[in-house]
């Protein structure tokens, strides 16, 4: 399902692969969830949600990509997904995101990149964009 502020399908599937636009660490009704632990709990739940609307569970999952703004949250992400995911685990990647533009940046003045800055993500917020793969 799409909706004019998202004109994607947030899960789709094609020919037995499952593509994830991503499950932001929010929780049912769209606030970010407060804490590290937490954020990284919802993002596995908004994920499982999406991939059920394809008939697709974390079992399915085979490569997985974190969004974060602090990469000191890898420690406490391994150990989550040791106990979200059974061997043989999804591939990751662990990408630090430091900030994101709704416009794109002026060119007559630097781009602010302080903690405050309005366009800069919580610490909190990360992005998993899985790929699923079904069993056949």
């Amino acid at each position: 399902m799409t909706t004019a502020a998202h004109p994607y399908s947030p899960a789709f599937e094609s020919a037995g692969f499952g593509f994830v636009s991503g499950a932001l660490s929010v929780d049912e009704s769209g606030p970010a969830v407060p804490g590290r632990r937490a954020a990284l709990e919802a993002a596995v739940a908004r994920l499982a949600e999406r991939l059920a609307t394809i008939d697709m569970n974390l079992s399915d999952v085979v490569k997985t990509t974190y969004f974060v703004t602090d990469v000191t949250l890898r420690d406490e992400a391994n150990e989550h997904y040791r106990e979200v995911f059974v061997e043989p685990r999804p591939a990751r990647s662990f990408v630090q995101w430091l900030r994101c533009h709704t416009a794109p940046p002026s060119r007559s003045r630097p781009s602010p990149a302080g903690p405050d800055h309005p366009h800069r993500a919580p610490a909190h917020a990360g992005l998993h964009h899985p790929t699923g793969r079904k069993q056949r």
